[in-house]
């Protein structure tokens, strides 16, 4: 289920409450310190739930949020919040630590502690609400790493910040089925970048075991567009052998080489009905994702959609240019 909120058409007077109430009804309770002058307050998002996760977009002008002594004595379920940065910058501060956002970069507090977000230029970003008892991280362990800036200079942080927000921007074309199928992989994965940023062994071999499968696929899809994406590279990355990799893939009945070239192809699709590519070249669009010869591109495309690119393009009711134009 999914809600959208925007202040636009409510009354100046009104905003701040109408705020208050969709956010302590279905995220947090909070106290929100808005603009000073009531006819600029503005919040525009959306809150879904993804099994037991809930995700919120926002986009604000509200400049701090304060989850106060008195408020953590509320009734929420003990949980875990993921901040990941959109735009802009802000700080998380909890356990007295400051962690600086900036886009792409990750952090987590928890609500059975105050925290306090600082958004000096207003909010832009995504907020994942976890369980804390689905997270299962023991407690002293979690607070190591609440207000911690998880960067992407961390490749498992780096992992993670492309996935959530992939996960933040499709939820609303999901249905109960395909949302039911990212939820665990996401606490998974959370987790997994959780317990090596804390630097415990123990805690974090069974996540990093249990998302390898996971990670492999999502480093695929984050460097798709790369040339020299092959085995040895993405087993490198990952700390495995070329062997283990295909052994990985084979137990969720992937073929390396097929799922690059059916990825490829969709994203070559997408973009050849994109009217923002008019001006771009049939074979521009194949190279940009990976695609070295105009000439099998166009034949592999034709046998996995029925039409070549040109035909493709023409379709979707606008003029484009053919593979060497």
């Amino acid at each position: 289920m999914s809600i959208t909120f925007d202040t636009t058409h409510i009354p100046p007077a009104d905003r701040a409450e109408v705020i208050r109430d969709v956010i302590w009804d279905r995220v947090v309770r909070v106290d929100i310190q808005h603009h000073p002058q009531q006819e600029r307050i503005r919040a525009v998002g959306t809150i879904s739930d993804v099994g037991a996760m809930s995700i919120c977009s926002v986009r604000s002008n509200a400049t701090v949020i304060r989850r106060t002594p008195s408020l953590v004595r509320d009734d929420l379920e003990p949980s875990v919040f993921l901040s990941l940065q959109v735009s802009g910058s802000s700080m998380v501060v909890q356990d007295g630590r400051e962690a600086v956002l900036h886009p792409g970069d990750l952090a987590v507090y928890d609500t059975t502690e105050p925290y306090t977000l600082v958004n000096e230029g207003g909010i832009d970003q995504y907020y994942f609400r976890v369980p804390r008892r689905d997270l299962a991280l023991p407690a002293s362990a979690l607070s190591k790493v609440t207000a911690v800036c998880l960067s992407r200079d961390h490749p498992v942080a780096d992992l993670a910040s492309t996935y959530f927000a992939r996960l933040a921007d499709t939820r609303l074309r999901m249905d109960a089925l395909q949302t039911g199928s990212v939820e665990q992989p996401g606490v998974d994965l959370l987790r997994a970048v959780l317990a090596t940023c804390i630097g415990d062994s123990r805690l974090a071999r069974e996540p990093l075991e249990s998302t390898l499968q996971f990670r492999i696929t999502e480093y695929m899809r984050a460097h798709l567009a790369e040339h020299d994406l092959s085995a040895a590279r993405i087993a490198r990355a990952h700390h495995i052998s070329v062997r283990y990799l295909y052994t990985i893939l084979a137990r969720s009945g992937i073929g390396l080489g097929d799922w690059l070239r059916v990825n490829r192809l969709e994203q070559c699709r997408k973009d050849l009905a994109r009217p923002r590519n008019r001006s771009v070249t049939v074979a521009a669009i194949a190279h940009r994702w990976g695609f070295t010869s105009a000439s099998h591109f166009s034949r592999v495309f034709k046998e996995a959609y029925g039409v070549s690119p040109r035909e493709w393009r023409r379709s979707r009711n606008w003029s484009g240019t053919g593979v060497g134009g």
